[in-house]
C-alpha cells in the first residue's frame, strides 16, 4: 500500500493555484467542547525537536496527539524494565549493523553462525536473525499486475457468456485484475506527466525568486516581505507560497520529493505494473505452492549493497526498539523489544504464500509480536494467510497490522491481510490489531489525509504522520504512512507483554483500544474537505493508542486474572 506522493501538489493543480492566484495562511484550530480537554488547543507549527518526537508526546500536556511514551517512561516505567519480548518484523528487511538497532535484534542462539547447517532443525539454515524468504528478489509487480499477466493467456478476449461455470470464479478476478491495471497505468502516466509540469513551473518560480532574494533558503516571512515588480514575479511569489502553505516551507527540499515522487512514478511503470517482469525468478520457487517452502536464505539485509531496498523495514524496527539508552539517534517506544528480522515484503506487492510462511516461522521462533506494515487489495491465497492468523493466534501471538494508505473506508474495501473483510465481519480471530495513522495536529485535521479507516475493520489509531526513525546505513529520515503507526503500536504490545506475560495476545489486544484516548471531533477523512467524520466512528475503539493508559489498565487486569 503505496502512500499518494506530493499529494498537496495535485490539489493545488487541479484547483488552478500554480497559475498565481493569492495565498491563505493555515487556520487556528481548537479542541470542541467535550472532547479530552475541555480548555481550547492552539494549533501551532511544531518546532523541528517537537516533530522529531511527536510520537512520544503527551495529548493534554504538549495538545500533540502523541502515544504518552515519554510520561509513560517517566512516571510508570522509570528505571523498571520488562522481560525482553521478541518481536517479528515481516517487512523489506532490516540493517541489523545500524548504530541504534544492532542492540537489539534478536539472535537465535541454537544456532551456529556460518556454518551452513540447520542447528536448531527448523527448517532454515543460519538463520541467526531472521529469514529472507525473498532472497535475491527485490523489484516485484502488483499483484492485480501478476493475476492479470498470469490469466490473461486463458481469457483475453473471451465473453462472459463463453465461460464455463467451473471457471467463473477465476474469469471475475482476471476481469478485476484487468480493470485495475489499465487504471493504474493510466494514471501513472497521467500523474508522473502532472508532476513533471509542476517541476518545471516550481523550478523556474524558485530560480526567479531566489535570484531577486539572494538565496535559495528563503522563508515564508521572506517571501511574504518581497515585493514583485512585475506581474510574472507576482505570479511566481504566489505559485511558491502555495507551496510553503501547503507542502514544505523549504523550496529546495521540495523540489527533492518531487523529485522522489517523479522517480517513483517512473519505477512504478518499469516494476509495479511491467508484464515483462519477472521478480520471482532470483527466488527460484514455485510462489502459487504452499508446500514449496525450500527456498530464501539468511540474508535478512536483502541483497543490494547499498541497503536502500531495506529502508522501510529498517523504519518500522526503529520506531519499536530502537536502542532507548545510548542517547544516539531515536528512543524506541519499546525498550524490551528484540527484533527478529523477516525479509518477505519487495518493493511491489507481497506474495501471498511468503507472508504465510513469515508468519508461522516468526511464531515458531518465539515472537509474541508480529508486526504487518504492508498489504494489498487483490489476493489469489488468501486462506494461506488466514490460516497463520489463526495459528499465531493458537500460539497466543498478536499481530499488529497497517490500515493502508487511500484514504478508504474498510468496512466497504477487502484488504488483505486483514481478520475480517466488509461481506463477512465477524472476525477470523482475536489476535489481529489494525491500526489506522494519525497526524500531529489536534483538531478537525488529526487522521492522516493517507489513512484508512473502519468502524469494523480499523482497531485503533497512533502517530504515522512525518515519522521520524531509523534509516539503513545509520541514517535516520521522516517516512509516513499507516505503516508507521502499526510499529508504534506493537512497541506498546511488547512493553505489556514484558511486564504482564500473563496477559493473552487477545486481552493485550484490548487493553490497546479500550485504555486509549478519544474525542468527539468531527476529522477530515481521506484528505477531503468535503468528507468529515466523527474521530470515533472510523475504528472499533474509536481511540488512538496511549502508552500511558495502556499499562495503567493493564496492571488493573493482571492484578484480577
Amino acid at each position: 500500500m503505496k502512500i499518494p506522493f506530493f499529494k498537496p501538489l495535485l490539489s493545488l493543480l487541479a484547483a488552478g493555484i500554480l497559475t498565481g492566484c493569492s495565498s491563505t495562511a493555515p487556520s487556528v484550530v481548537s479542541t470542541p467542547v467535550g472532547n479530552i480537554d475541555s480548555i481550547p488547543l492552539k494549533v501551532q507549527d511544531l518546532s523541528d525537536a517537537e516533530l522529531k518526537d511527536w510520537t512520544n508526546a503527551d495529548l493534554t500536556k504538549d495538545t500533540i496527539p502523541g502515544m504518552s511514551v515519554n510520561k509513560a517512561y517517566a512516571e510508570i516505567i522509570k528505571n523498571k524494565k520488562p522481560s525482553p519480548v521478541i518481536v517479528g518484523v515481516i517487512d523489506s528487511g532490516v540493517d541489523i549493523e545500524h548504530e541504534d538497532l544492532k542492540s537489539v535484534i534478536w539472535t537465535n542462539t541454537d544456532e551456529v553462525p556460518g556454518n551452513g547447517k540447520d542447528d536448531d532443525n527448523n527448517g532454515y539454515i543460519d538463520d541467526v536473525h531472521g529469514w529472507n524468504f525473498l532472497g535475491d528478489g527485490v523489484a516485484e509487480n502488483m499483484e492485480y499486475t501478476r493475476i492479470y499477466k498470469r490469466l490473461k493467456p486463458k481469457y483475453e478476449g473471451k465473453s462472459e457468456s463463453s465461460i464455463s461455470t467451473a471457471d467463473r470464479e477465476e474469469y471475475n478476478a482476471y476481469k478485476a485484475a484487468k480493470a485495475e491495471y489499465d487504471k493504474e497505468y493510466a494514471e501513472a502516466i497521467d500523474t508522473r506527466k502532472q508532476y513533471l509540469q509542476i517541476q518545471e513551473q516550481i523550478t523556474t518560480a524558485h530560480n526567479a525568486v531566489s535570484k531577486q532574494l539572494g538565496t535559495e533558503d528563503y522563508t515564508k516571512e521572506q517571501l511574504s516581505d518581497y515585493k514583485p515588480a512585475t506581474q510574472q514575479m507576482t505570479q511566481y511569489k504566489s505559485i511558491l507560497t502555495q507551496i510553503q502553505y501547503n507542502v514544505n516551507e523549504n523550496i529546495p527540499e521540495a523540489l527533492v520529493e518531487l523529485q522522489d515522487a517523479i522517480d517513483y512514478y517512473k519505477d512504478h511503470l518499469a516494476s509495479h505494473l511491467n508484464l515483462e517482469l519477472d521478480g520471482r525468478a532470483k527466488v527460484g520457487d514455485d510462489p502459487y505452492d504452499i508446500n514449496d517452502t525450500d527456498y530464501g536464505n539468511n540474508e535478512v539485509q536483502g541483497p543490494e549493497d547499498d541497503k536502500e531496498n531495506i529502508k522501510h523495514g529498517t523504519h518500522v524496527a526503529g520506531i519499536i526498539a530502537a536502542n532507548r539508552s545510548n542517547n544516539i539517534g531515536i528512543k524506541g517506544v519499546s525498550n524490551n523489544a528484540r527484533i527478529l528480522v523477516v525479509r518477505a515484503v519487495p518493493d511491489g506487492d507481497e506474495y501471498d504464500k511468503d507472508i504465510a510462511l513469515a508468519i508461522r516461522y516468526a511464531v515458531d521462533n518465539g515472537a509474541k509480536v508480529i508486526n504487518t506494515s504492508f498489504g494489498k487489495y487483490f489476493s489469489p491465497n488468501p486462506e494461506w494467510v488466514t490460516d497463520a492468523i489463526k495459528y499465531a493466534a493458537e500460539n497466543d501471538v498478536l499481530i499488529v497490522n497497517a490500515a493502508g494508505n487511500e484514504g478508504i473506508d474498510l468496512d466497504s474495501n477487502r484488504v488483505y491481510p486483514n481478520d475480517q473483510d466488509p461481506e463477512n465481519t465477524a472476525e477470523l480471530a482475536d489476535n489481529f490489531l489494525t491500526v489506522g495513522a494519525l497526524n500531529y495536529e489536534y483538531g478537525s485535521g488529526m487522521v492522516a489525509e493517507f489513512s484508512n479507516y473502519g468502524k469494523s475493520n480499523v482497531d485503533v489509531f497512533a502517530p504515522g504522520t512525518k515519522i521520524w526513525s531509523t534509516t539503513p546505513n545509520n541514517t535516520y529520515e521522516y517516512l509516513q504512512g499507516t505503516s508507521m503507526a502499526s510499529p508504534a503500536v506493537a512497541g506498546i504490545a511488547a512493553i505489556i507483554r514484558g511486564y504482564y506475560p500473563q496477559l493473552s495476545a487477545a486481552q493485550v489486544k484490548q487493553v490497546i483500544m479500550d485504555s486509549g484516548l478519544t474525542t468527539k471531533a468531527t476529522v477530515i477523512v481521506g484528505g477531503d474537505q468535503n468528507n468529515t467524520k466523527k474521530f470515533d466512528s472510523l475504528s472499533t475503539s474509536g481511540k488512538m493508542a496511549n502508552l500511558y493508559n495502556a499499562l495503567i489498565l493493564a496492571d488493573q487486569i493482571s492484578k484480577n486474572n
